[in-house]
Formats: structure tokens, sequence, C-alpha cells
């Protein structure tokens, strides 16, 4: 028993002394250089400008929820930081603005990534050996050091997501460790919904770790109640437990992040016109804060219409006509998210011009919209719609609001009686063509460059389009008396839901635009091709260490082998799973291979644009499954042995990282591609572009 103590207590002095070194070397890493180069590099541009934006309290528009963006502004307000920066462009100089805090806050939360894969690894393995290469493979890859040290979100996320991991791990050691209920427990237990909700508080990808520790915590209540030792009632109390910690805690904290970021932008900014009128109503120096105008529409109002489906958009036009190949060469009528002059409508009664006296539209009126703008009607015809080929095109006809008989729409207000009136905001309409039987929508698809990429409008002969529902947003009539439009104000419930829907929305209208350099989930893991983060003489290129991720791919494919093999042997009762050491790494490895399917197989169905950095927290857990398969195998030969493999692993690895290492500093001179440049013999592929 004293030797086993002994054995134990060296065990745990290497493992802190392993710790210690990891410690050392990610600092030194992480921030040499941090601040170069003093330009904007990559999505910069975008988190440092909406860190800005929360400085100045101005409401903007993003597919990602807000803690990141929140993290960001708050570094940047305590490093002095004071939000007037413009971030236009990658490639612009800072110029003496403070961004060196907003820098290092990010390098900091990245950097806590390697020390806290190496405590994971121990507490699932208690190998010494599989936690430092687990550690190594993340603190060596350039590409990881690349992500970690600039002004993004993907830092944030990681940290986050390897910190919800190690405090599931801590959590299910506990469990098993008899410590249920105690203040270890508890401790781990709200850690760990702490970090899944700040996960996913920051993008929704977050979701991918949230059913891993789900699926985790199943597990183990599922062993717990096996346990005959313990009564039913026991499994009940854990699950009730962790029905508080692990999911209304995150959902509490989830909200709790969203009510800060609606109450911090309560300014007007360039992005309201992806929200409905009453939500824009909230925002002071919007045209609708403290706005008044009638509550009722009348014949010759100038009117905006916003389409009711969330971020859908203003009913525009302008002066282009459709091209030869689209349908009859007439004006373009789209939808644009931007509040602009030519969202601007005029209505009229279907017969005449708008009359003197007062008349108010009332629901089942037949009607014209003229465009103030351009004096052309509102028009539909049986010629197909440009993009959505079921559909009837919708165009601007006539001249001086003269048109023809398919100028003329039928207002219907959406569960109103004959008669009703159309109300500002409120109503929800649907504009039905009176000839054609169709019913005037946006599809949401986004037009080529001839539409300014703004929304397609036809005309959907499915008069049930969920699509068609529009609304009175701008009212702009003399003759009427005018209400505030603090009448209007929704609370925070609705403003928390309709955020979430104009973010599912953005997120799946983020399509490859033309010409756009994109990545495909097949590329990632083979590290096929990197992305420029700064293309200027100082050059700084995202790509993987090749001997990382080709090795990694390997380990992988030796963990499905091995695991196929082992529970082969278990089936046919070769050997048994229970008391049986060789069982713990790969009931690790399985975990860590369902971190890695998790977070990286949905991607091959998304729809949406993806990049090359989507494949990093996939990354996280594959060098986590590594480390411990290397382990595995390095314990089948003799001390002397297994050191000689754990010191050549990270001989190589630090090599490769110190030769590769000019894409993450930095790069001078020639281009890789050229014969006399310091790079030319490390480009291995030639889709590498460095």
């Amino acid at each position: 028993m004293v030797e086993i103590e002994a054995i134990i207590k060296k065990k745990s002095q290497y493992s802190w002394l392993c710790f210690g070194a990891v410690l050392l070397l990610t600092f030194c890493t992480r921030f040499y250089r941090v601040t170069e180069p003093d330009h904007v590099c990559w999505d910069e541009t975008h988190f440092g400008k909406m860190g800005s934006w929360y400085i100045n309290r101005t409401f903007f528009f993003d597919v990602h929820p807000p803690l990141g963006k929140m993290l960001i502004a708050l570094s940047g307000i305590l490093t002095g930081y004071d939000g007037t920066y413009p971030f236009e462009k990658p490639g612009d100089k800072y110029n003496g603005t403070h961004y060196e805090g907003m820098r290092i806050f990010c390098t900091t939360l990245g950097a806590l990534i390697v020390p806290m894969t190496f405590s994971t690894i121990w507490e699932l393995t208690e190998s010494n050996e599989a936690a430092l290469i687990s550690a190594a493979y993340l603190l060596f890859d350039v590409g990881m050091l690349t992500l970690n040290q600039y002004i993004l979100l993907d830092p944030i996320l990681l940290c986050f997501m390897t910190a919800s991991v190690l405090g599931m791990v801590k959590l299910s050691k506990a469990t098993h460790c008899g410590d249920t209920f105690a203040t270890r427990w508890w401790y781990w237990l709200f850690f760990t919904g702490t970090m899944l909700a700040c996960t996913i508080s920051v993008k929704f990808v977050g979701l991918f770790v949230v059913l891993l520790v789900g699926l985790h915590t199943i597990n183990d209540l599922w062993i717990v109640l096996g346990d005959l030792a313990k009564p039913v009632i026991f499994t009940i109390k854990q699950l009730l437990a962790k029905v508080i910690g692990l999911i209304i805690w995150p959902a509490f904290l989830y909200m709790f992040f969203f009510y800060i970021h609606l109450t911090v932008l309560n300014k007007s900014g360039n992005g309201d016109g992806f929200y409905s009128s009453a939500f824009q109503s909230c925002l002071i120096g919007n045209s609708l804060h403290n706005a008044s105008m009638p509550r009722q529409v009348a014949y010759g109002a100038v009117l905006t219409l916003k389409n009711h489906k969330t971020g859908g958009g203003y009913l525009h036009s302008h002066y282009h006509l459709y091209p030869k190949e689209v349908g009859a060469r007439q004006q373009q009528i789209t939808t644009y998210t931007h509040k602009d002059e030519n969202n601007k409508w005029l209505i009229k009664p279907y017969n005449k011009d708008a009359p003197d006296d007062v008349r108010i539209l009332k629901n089942g009126d037949l009607v014209r919209l003229e465009h103030t703008q351009t004096k052309r009607n509102l028009h539909s015809h049986r010629e197909t719609a440009p993009l959505t080929k079921k559909h009837f095109q919708v165009t601007g006809y006539g001249e001086n609001g003269t048109g023809d008989a398919n100028d003329i729409w039928k207002v219907m207000v959406v569960g109103g009686k004959d008669g009703e009136e159309v109300l500002t905001v409120t109503s929800k309409l649907f504009f039905v063509h009176y000839l054609q039987n169709c019913v005037l929508t946006t599809s949401g698809k986004q037009l080529p460059k001839w539409g300014f990429e703004q929304q397609e409008v036809s005309c959907n002969p499915n008069i049930r389009d969920t699509n068609a529902l529009w609304n009175v947003e701008d009212n702009v009539y003399a003759n009427l008396p005018n209400v505030s439009f603090e009448v209007y104000a929704p609370g925070f419930l609705s403003r928390f839901l309709e955020s979430h829907a104009v973010m599912f929305q953005g997120n799946a209208g983020l399509k490859p635009k033309e010409g756009e350099v994109t990545s495909r989930p097949w590329q990632w893991p083979i590290n096929y091709k990197g992305q420029f983060f700064s293309g200027s003489s100082y050059r700084v290129y995202l790509l993987g260490n090749p001997i990382i991720w080709w090795s990694n791919l390997v380990f992988l494919a030796l963990f499905l082998i091995v695991f196929f093999i082992s529970c082969v042997r278990v089936q046919r009762n070769y050997e048994s799973v229970e008391n049986n050491e060789k069982w713990i790494p790969l009931r690790a490895s399985l975990w860590l291979f369902s971190g890695w399917i998790l977070h990286y197989l949905p991607f091959w169905a998304m729809g949406r644009v993806l990049y090359f950095h989507h494949y990093f927290p996939a990354l996280i857990f594959n060098s986590m499954l590594t480390g411990v398969m290397f382990s595995y195998f390095a314990h089948r030969f003799s001390q002397w042995i297994r050191h000689a493999l754990l010191g050549a692993t990270l001989a190589i690895l630090a090599y490769s990282f110190i030769v590769f290492s000019p894409m993450a500093y930095g790069m001078t001179g020639s281009t890789g591609s050229e014969p006399n440049s310091t790079m030319y013999k490390l480009k291995w592929m030639d889709s590498w572009e460095f």
C-alpha cells in the first residue's frame, strides 16, 4: 500500500511538472508578437467594429449571439479603447488606436485551451503521456496559434467549449468517486452549466458541445441507475440537480446575456431594417422611436411596407430594369433591408387618383401602389419570376401613376372582418393580385448583381404563402391625427424571440457570393487549403501544422480499428469490459471521437457559406483523441522506449512548429511559390497559397 501511494504521489508530481511546462510554453508562444501586425486582420474588421458599436451603444445585426462581442467590447473599455476606430477593411493601420487590449484578451482565452486540454485528458486517463501529447498537439499547431491571436469570436468560443468538456469530465469523475452532492460536485455542475451557456452565447455551433455534454450526462445517470447499492430516489435527485445545473441555469444565463445585449444597444444603427417595426420603435434615433403618425391608413398616404417575415425587408424599387433574359424588361421590384427613399409608396384607389377627402383603407379594398420616386405602379403578370420559376414576375409599370389592370391589388387583413380598417404596424396584410389571383411575396432569395443582391419579390399563385405577410411601417398623411409609437413597443421576451428569428434567417441566408473564397468540409481534416489573415507585405496565413493534422487522421483511423476489434473480442467473450484497464483509454477515446463527429459531421448538411476555421472545434477533440491513443499504444512498450517515443514525438512537433511558425507570426519577402523564398520548400501542397 505504501509503495502504491508513493507511485501515485510521484505520478502526481510529474503531472504538475508537465502542466507547468505546458503553461510556460503556451505563454511564450501565444503572446509572442501578439500585437503584430499593427493593422486590421481578416474578420477583425467585423468583430472589432461590433465591439465599437457596443461601446457606443449602437444597435446592429449579426448572425451570432452577443456574448463574444460584448466581451470584446468590455476588454476594449478596460484597456483604454474609446470605440471610435472604424475597422473599415483588412489592412487598415491602427495608427495609435488602443487595439492591443482586445487582442491580448482574445489571445488569453485562446491560450487557456492548451492547459485545459491537458487537465481534461489527465482526468480522463490519469496518463501524463496522453495529457502531454494532447496539449502539445494544440500548443504546436500554427493554425490554432493563428486563430487565437486576433480580435475574433473563435478563441472565445473554443475556450468556453474546452472548459465545458473539462467541467463535464470533472463532474463525471466526482460522481463516480462517490462525491455526489458534495461541494466539489456542485461546483463542477454549475461550472459546466455556465460554460455551456457561454459557449452557445458566442456562436450557435455551441449546440454541438451541449449535445455532447447531454449524452455524457445521460450515460452517467444510466450507470448510477444500474448501481443496486443506491436507491432509485438517488438517481432521481441527481437527475433533478443536473436539470437545474445543465438546463435551467444555462437557459437563464443565455437569456440574461441577451437582456444585457438589448439593454446596452439602445441606439439606432444600420441593422435596424432586419427587425420588425415594433422592435425598431425601441431604438433611440430610429425614425420610429417616439414617432407619431396616423393610426389608420388612408388613401393618399405615403407608406413603407415591411415584410412581416422577420428580416424580409421593405418593398423597394429603383430606376433599373430587369435584364433581357429575366421576364419582361420592366422596372425591378425587390425587398431591401435598409431604410431608403426608394421604399416609399403612394396608396391610391384602383380606379382613380387619391381623393381629396379622408378615406380609410379597409379590408377587401382594391388599390394601386405607386412608387413615389419613379411614378410607376406595382404590377404583376404571367411572366415567370427571376429566381422562383413557379411564381409570377413583379415589376414597376406605367408612367406617372398610369398603368393597366395588372396594377390592381386586393388588400386582405389577416383574420380581419369585411370592412375592417387597416392599421399602422399592427395589421398583417396580404396583397392579392386582382387578375392573376397570386399573392405578393418575397422568396428570401438573393438576386444577382444586376439586382444589387437585394431579395427577390414575386407573386405566388399559392396565396397561403407564409412569406407574403406585410405591415405598414411609415405612414405619412397630414389629414389624420397622429399617435405615438410607444403603443407598439414590445417587451423583452418578444424582442428576444424576434432576435433569434432574425439570426436564424440570417444564418440561412449566408450563401457564397460570386468570386468569394470558401471551402468545403472534405478539405478541412486533410489541411487542403488555408485562408489569408493578412495579405499585405506582412503576411499571415491560417494553415494547420501538417505533421499534426495528418497524424491526427492516422490516430483517428487507428482508434476506429482498435475499437472495432476490441468490441468484437468482447462480443465473443475473449475479454471483458469490467475491471479491464485497457478500456479506460478506449472509453475516453470514444467520447472524444463523439465530440469530433458532433463538431464536424453537421457541416456536411449545412447550406450556408463555410470556411476553414469552422473545423477547429473538431480539431481540439481530434488532438485529444490522438494523445489518448498515443498513450494506449506506447504502454505496450517498456518504460525507456515509452520515454524515447514521447521525447521524439515532442521534438518533432516542436521542430515542425518552428519551421511553420512564420505563417502565424508573419511572413515577409517573396511568396512561397517563388523558388528564392524561404517558405518555398514548405509548400508541400499546390493548394497552399502562402
